[in-house]
């Protein structure tokens, strides 16, 4: 089935749902250029500064620049209250290395806004695109892989193999998810660098999630595992290897492809839950989780209510994987498909 035939029939929705986790995907990849300024610098005399005011030149003027703005002063330390300079500041495209920035020692763009510390929050929410959704991206391909595998040889061969694995199965879902990744989170050592932090964010994620995976593709293996093509292959002294990987496994891909798109979700909620609580990924690095470990104090959400825009990028993937996941499954299903001929 080409790509094309999979977005079929979609609508704007599933159209819309796919551009923007291209677009999100791309911003992830791309962060240091889309990113005006280094995601850790602070701007200690500009803290929890509001968005910068945008505006477009007289075509005349493009050869200056086309965007330009106006710089803050920090009027009141005590309220943070910001008043606008009057003098505006060219906003240079592709500068310096990055697609947006304003020119040394100029008043910077502000484009959403600054946290506490006077850092750059769009520039922060784009490099913490890399980690959260990277998390959604490695966590579910660790899982799908892992219940893929386990569920296989438990489907496949049965007898004790299949007790065992299935047991290990019902203990895993018995434990509330929550706060087994909270517990497993919490051990890990506060002085471990970003990456292996990351990576270890990712394993637990992943160990947390393949139990009920594993289960359907058992399922679905042992159903398959008699049929008329798996028994002529074994008639014919195929090894168990090469049927496994060229007519069970292929079998499963479809559940596969959209279980894994419908548990990115998840994977991004988990990571931001513990990174919101403090136990997932640790400043100065940066998520969308512990991004919105400000807007946990009523009064700077009242006060500074850009600080809630990690959280409308969560919301929009989130719902984007949904979309998606959920028309893919109407079109890899196979009694629909029927329904459409």
């Amino acid at each position: 089935m080409s790509v094309r035939a999979w977005f079929r029939g979609g609508g704007v929705v599933v159209a819309a749902s796919a551009l923007l986790l291209t677009a999100l995907l791309l911003m992830a990849i791309f962060a240091p250029l889309i990113a005006p300024y280094d995601y850790r610098e602070q701007n200690r005399q500009f803290p929890n500064c509001p968005p910068s005011p945008l505006h477009v030149r007289p075509p005349s003027e493009w050869n200056e620049s086309i965007f330009y703005t106006f710089g803050y002063r920090l009027a009141d330390p005590t309220t943070r209250r910001y008043d606008l300079l009057d003098t505006p500041v060219p906003i240079a495209l592709f500068s310096a290395g990055h697609l947006f920035t304003t020119p040394p020692g100029a008043p910077k763009f502000f484009a959403l806004g600054t946290d506490g510390l006077g850092r750059d929050l769009f520039s922060r929410i784009v490099f913490g695109g890399r980690v959260s959704l990277a998390v959604g991206l490695v966590g579910a391909a660790i899982s799908c892989a892992l219940g893929t595998v386990l569920g296989t040889i438990a489907g496949y061969f049965g007898g004790w193999v299949d007790s065992v694995i299935m047991r290990a199965v019902e203990v895993q879902l018995s434990v509330p998810t929550f706060y087994l990744l909270l517990a497993l989170a919490a051990v890990i050592p506060a002085n471990l660098g970003p990456a292996l932090r990351f990576l270890l964010i990712v394993a637990i994620i992943s160990c947390a999630a393949w139990a009920g995976f594993a289960r359907v593709i058992r399922g679905m293996v042992a159903s398959v595992r008699e049929n008329e093509f798996v028994t002529a292959a074994r008639a014919l002294g195929v090894r168990r290897r090469t049927i496994l990987a060229r007519h069970v496994i292929p079998f499963t891909f479809s559940y596969t492809i959209v279980a894994a798109t419908l548990g990115i979700p998840s994977f991004i909620l988990s990571e931001s839950a513990l990174s919101l609580l403090g136990v997932g990924i640790q400043e100065p690095g940066a998520s969308w989780g512990n991004l919105l470990s400000e807007a946990q104090n009523v009064e700077n959400l009242v006060s500074y209510p850009w600080i809630l825009t990690p959280g409308v990028f969560i919301f929009v993937t989130v719902m984007c994987c949904n979309f998606l996941g959920d028309h893919l499954r109407d079109r890899l299903d196979p009694q629909s498909q029927v329904g459409e001929r």
